[in-house]
């Protein structure tokens, strides 16, 4: 359903005649809306369900490797998912370029069967905790263990380049007037955080498995050099595409890690809270990014500051690193 819009939606509504300034702030509008709503969708979420794959795979009495595999197949089939979107988008649309409304109503036709499914096939553990336990919990495990604090900003900055990226990835491709084909390079990002995601198992695991804070703190560090490429020096076509499928090659890496990373230092019952908690300053961050973006704020200044939000990030997992090793209860000592 995500990618559907994320393919034709823009597309969808320049069929009715709606024009840039009407898109940049029906964009600011949804952004506006995750900014408040994600952290108390991930309170009531962790108030009504708990967090159901990785609680099911501890009931199941399954190895820690196997929830890592299934990070990574997360990641690899959401891309997989969104190229096939895209194909069926283009077969919806097909000849008719003149208010098509074939990709919305696909968006209500799946919305409708994943509202079956879940209501009617999905057996769920309630919550058993009261409002004021979990308000008196997430304080003290989530507000009060500093590692947990460096796994948010370290998510934090992840989704704000991320969103930085999708603004002006297009922009910068056809600037200067260029030519191209953003249909077919869209799936060549995909593709490479498909590839990305299978080098999580392959560092992670085995006798010759490196510690996934290592790991993140090169790929975001790669991440901050590759955006810092493209906003300081032209590149031609090729080399840009090549640039853009490194950096989703990264993403694809860093968001089953990071999925590892919570399963590690977040309790089941707090994680949908932290991470609804971490997505609210990227939210309001990629708002005031697209305010900018419409005020013609140019497009190296905006990735500026997704480059020093990666750093950041990177500084995060090495500080990580080093205090993981740390027992919880340490820290109410220090």
């Amino acid at each position: 359903m995500e990618g559907l819009w994320s393919v034709f939606g823009e597309y969808e509504l320049a069929s009715y005649g709606i024009g840039r300034e009407t898109m940049v702030m029906t964009l600011c509008y949804g952004y506006g809306t995750a900014l408040f709503a994600a952290p108390v969708l991930g309170v009531l979420s962790d108030l009504i369900f708990e967090t159901w794959m990785v609680t099911q795979h501890e009931k199941h009495g399954h190895r820690l490797d196997s929830l890592n595999d299934t990070f990574w197949l997360m990641t690899f089939f959401e891309s997989a998912c969104f190229i096939a979107s895209q194909i069926f988008a283009n077969w919806l649309v097909g000849n008719n370029t003149e208010k098509n409304t074939a990709p919305s109503s696909a968006i209500i036709f799946l919305a409708t069967i994943c509202f079956t499914f879940v209501t009617k096939g999905w057996a769920e553990t309630p919550g058993t905790s009261s409002l004021k336990e979990y308000i008196l919990s997430f304080y003290e495990y989530i507000f009060g263990d500093k590692r947990i604090w460096l796994l948010a900003w370290a998510q934090t900055c992840l989704h704000f380049s991320i969103g930085i990226f999708w603004i002006l990835w297009a922009p910068t491709v056809v600037a200067d007037g260029r030519e191209v084909q953003l249909g077919l390079i869209y799936p060549c990002f995909l593709g490479s955080r498909m590839l990305g995601s299978t080098a999580f198992p392959c560092l992670t695991s085995g006798p010759s498995s490196f510690r996934t804070e290592d790991c993140l703190v090169y790929a975001y560090i790669i991440l901050a050099l590759l955006l810092s490429i493209v906003a300081y020096d032209y590149q031609e076509i090729g080399v840009l595409v090549t640039l853009f499928c490194l950096f989703h090659a990264c993403v694809g890496f860093i968001i089953p890690s990071l999925a590892r990373l919570r399963t590690m230092y977040v309790p089941n019952e707090l994680r949908g809270g932290m991470m609804g908690l971490s997505l609210a300053p990227a939210n309001a961050a990629v708002l005031l990014s697209v305010g900018g973006y419409y005020r013609n704020v140019s497009n190296a200044t905006l990735m500026a500051f997704a480059v020093l939000g990666l750093l950041l990030a990177a500084g995060c997992m090495h500080s990580l690193k080093k205090w993981g090793k740390q027992p919880y209860h340490n820290w109410h000592k220090q």
